[in-house]
């Protein structure tokens, strides 16, 4: 018998802090890595639980005894019981470290447990032997994937809040291990076991990281996230087996945190030499404004520069559209020259910064993807980013620059606003308003109010982002619902019809199944389907109906009739009360349906022949046995139609398979902000919040989650044939800005 002092817990202790506070919304490129990397992470993870059994079962088999081999089988079986659980808890820590990467950590409590002298000696000992090998399987990632590793880590620092190291970084090999030892905490193993568990978990999922660290390298490149950084190509993994030996190869640790930042810092340089490099290259060619500097010019200091760029913020105009920020720089100096009595000139580094300012802005004054009354506004952020790029020249290649920042989360919270008139201007444009105000009133040389606008700026989208995101769902919900209402409304049209199309039959059971069975077959269709036993028993109900009020003339009809009409009035009466129908109107249907079925039983030569068919044939007067039942004849489809409602088809427009527009539409990714142009001169821009497949219909939203418009695949390709619906770039305003600066230099320098 086993004591609990032989049992350790494959886990750390769990911390009891997390963060309260909402994350910030991730960029979409890290989200990108995220999601790669978990499903490759669940992947490896499945092929570890997938083949512990068998390697388990081998060791056991060789076991030196019973206990030791029984100690192997219960293992297996914990293993293959808590499989769920360990990898649901594996990949909600990997989503959670991910979501704290934009929060700032106010401090977390100490970890300590009180731990008992007589089992202090053998708890040591295991976490002394765990402890060992997981230092070995993170020194060998480490030792093979260290520059991929570090550049992975660098490229998230660069759009993260949060300081990160490899040790830190959620999908670095420390934290992966941390997931794990947290996700089996509920194995009660012992230490040989545990060793084996964790060698399997080298030879399954970290052999794997290589190929992960590049794929996500790739990722963040594409997205323009340091391009310059030049990972090498991964090299195959180089698994091992899952021996019993610790068999620890160390190999070269990783590039430290100092290194890692010495070596962004570096690139951040190079980055901003090779803009200069262009410029100078353009400096004297018609590409760039003509600079005429007099022979005894004197270049003026950057701190006097900056003092000359506060004299103009301080007098910017309101509007940008006429405004140029060289021409009365220019005007400036010249004053300051007849001052002094000297030539006086910017210096050609800051010159060329502001070149480079000035460029950027004119690509975003002109981005499409950005409202007119919202360029205005950013319009007259040029002077305070000048000065933040003057006094800080990483500001160029910094993706996580506060300044930088402050202004890509503008330009992506207004993706979604339209232009409207100055009493309608809702609060997004004011809290940008504030913001431009207060950097024009009071930013003078102290770049940290960037970040506290920022901070502020998250804040506030944070709680819009999640008020439109509740209603988004609502709207999905809402719609999803109303799909598979029409779902089932088209599936009971098509039940009436091959039932009634084309008969003739007594109006009241016509009446009977288009007003009220109808209702009993869409509530069955809604809560179980057309595939369960009660959606066939409530279409057997109405076929038995039918039959029963169908003329026969032999001795069998007769008999089954009999026995038939009891059970279906009782079917009938059961699914008209489920359904809710009026009972008044229930009570006339089935007056008349009695009727009906008397009729039907006289026609036939002997009268009922037991007093159960008299009691539920009621006796009729002679009128009524004289008078024959209204017929009616269904020549028209049935449509079942709410109040109000009515059906327009879409013209059907057959377009081939291979359509340009039709690759456009299959192209759209929920998500996706578009712009339509209803007519000359109004816009309307919304985001595809859904895509309903039952119904095919494309559900677009505005930036507050409510429903503008919705339209069919067909719709939208017509929509796309007459260039009415553009897609808006969602990218990083900042980066396509100077992505497209970039490329005009290196154009200009081919010419």
């Amino acid at each position: 018998m086993r004591t609990d002092a032989k049992v350790v817990h494959l886990n750390k202790a769990a911390p009891e802090h997390k963060p309260t506070s909402p994350a910030a919304k991730l960029p979409v490129a890290l989200i990108s890595v995220r999601d790669k990397a978990a499903q490759q992470l669940r992947q490896a993870l499945q092929t570890l639980l997938d083949n512990a059994d068998d390697s388990l079962f081998e060791i056991a088999d060789r076991a030196s005894s019973n206990t030791e081999q029984n100690a192997f089988f219960e293992a297996m079986r914990d293993l293959r019981m808590k499989r769920r659980t360990i990898e649901r808890s594996f990949l909600q820590q990997l989503f959670e470290a991910f979501s704290t990467l934009n929060q700032y950590e106010i401090g977390k409590p100490s970890l300590t447990e009180p731990v008992s002298f007589d089992s202090l000696s053998l708890v040591q000992n295991d976490e002394l032997e765990e402890s060992v090998a997981i230092d070995t399987m993170v020194t060998k990632v480490t030792g093979r994937t260290g520059t991929s590793l570090s550049h992975l880590t660098t490229r998230m620092n660069a759009v993260v809040s949060k300081k990160l190291d490899d040790k830190t970084n959620p999908l670095g090999p420390s934290a992966i291990c941390d997931y794990f030892l947290e996700a089996c905490s509920s194995l009660g193993v012992e230490i040989k076991v545990k060793l084996i568990i964790l060698k399997l978990f080298e030879k399954y999922v970290l052999a794997e990281l290589d190929q992960l660290y590049a794929e996500a390298n790739l990722t963040l490149t594409a997205a323009g996230i340091l391009p310059e950084l030049q990972s090498a190509p991964p090299r195959r993994p180089q698994t091992s087996g899952a021996g019993l030996g610790p068999g620890a190869n160390t190999s070269s640790p990783a590039p430290t945190t100092s290194q890692s930042a010495a070596t962004e810092s570096g690139q951040q340089e190079a980055a901003f030499g090779a803009l200069l490099g262009l410029l100078s290259e353009l400096r004297n060619s018609s590409a760039l404004p003509t600079r005429s500097v007099p022979s005894d010019a004197v270049p003026i200091s950057s701190n006097d520069l900056m003092r000359l760029l506060s004299h103009m913020q301080a007098r910017a105009p309101q509007t940008v559209d006429e405004y140029d920020l060289q021409d009365q720089l220019g005007q400036l100096l010249q004053r300051v020259s007849a001052k002094s009595g000297k030539s006086r000139v910017v210096g050609e580094v800051d010159e060329d910064v502001i070149n480079l300012v000035s460029m950027l802005f004119e690509f975003i004054l002109d981005d499409r993807n950005l409202p007119d009354s919202l360029k205005a506004l950013i319009g007259r952020l040029q002077i305070p980013l000048l000065k933040v790029a003057v006094l800080d020249k990483t500001f160029f290649s910094r993706g996580s620059h506060p300044a930088r920042r402050l202004l890509n989360e503008i330009a992506s919270a207004a993706m979604g606003w339209s232009d409207q008139d100055e009493a309608q201007r809702d609060s997004l444009y004011q809290k940008i308003e504030q913001i431009v105000a207060r950097l024009l009133n009071d930013f003078t040389d102290d770049p940290t109010i960037f970040s506290e606008l920022l901070a502020d700026f998250l804040a506030f989208i944070g709680d819009e982002r999640r008020r439109s995101e509740l209603l988004e769902q609502r709207t999905r919900d809402a719609e999803e619902g109303r799909a598979k209402a029409e779902v089932a409304r088209q599936a009971v049209e098509q039940a009436l019809n091959e039932r009634l199309l084309g008969k003739t039959l007594p109006e009241v059971v016509v009446r009977l199944l288009q007003e009220a069975w109808s209702k009993v077959l869409l509530l069955t269709c809604l809560k179980h389907g057309t595939q369960s036993q009660q959606w066939d028993d409530a279409l057997t109900t109405m076929d038995e109906l039918i039959w029963s009020v169908t003329p026969h003339a032999d001795e069998a009809s007769r008999a089954k009739l009999l026995e038939l009409v009891p059970s279906l009035l009782k079917s009938l009466r059961e699914g008209l009360v489920s359904a809710a129908f009026d009972p008044f109107s229930t009570g006339e249907f089935f007056t008349q349906l009695e009727a009906l079925h008397v009729q039907t039983l006289q026609q036939f030569e002997q009268p009922p022949a037991n007093d159960s068919v008299k009691q539920a044939a009621a006796p009729m007067n002679e009128q009524e046995q004289r008078s024959p039942p209204a017929m009616v004849e269904v020549v028209e489809e049935i449509l079942l139609l709410a109040p109000g409602e009515s059906r327009e088809r879409e013209p059907e427009i057959d377009l081939a398979d291979n359509d340009a527009a039709l690759a456009k539409v299959d192209n759209l990714r929920v998500g996706s902000w578009v712009e339509f142009q209803e007519d000359e001169e109004h816009k309307l821009r919304c985001k595809l919040a859904a895509i309903i497949k039952p119904t095919g219909k494309y559900i677009f939203v505005n930036r507050t989650g409510m429903k503008v418009l919705e339209k069919t695949r067909t719709g939208l390709a017509m929509e796309f044939r007459r260039e009415a619906i553009s897609l808006l770039n969602d990218t990083l305003l900042f980066d396509r800005a100077l992505e497209s600066v970039i490329g005009n230099l290196r154009r200009l320098k081919n010419t």
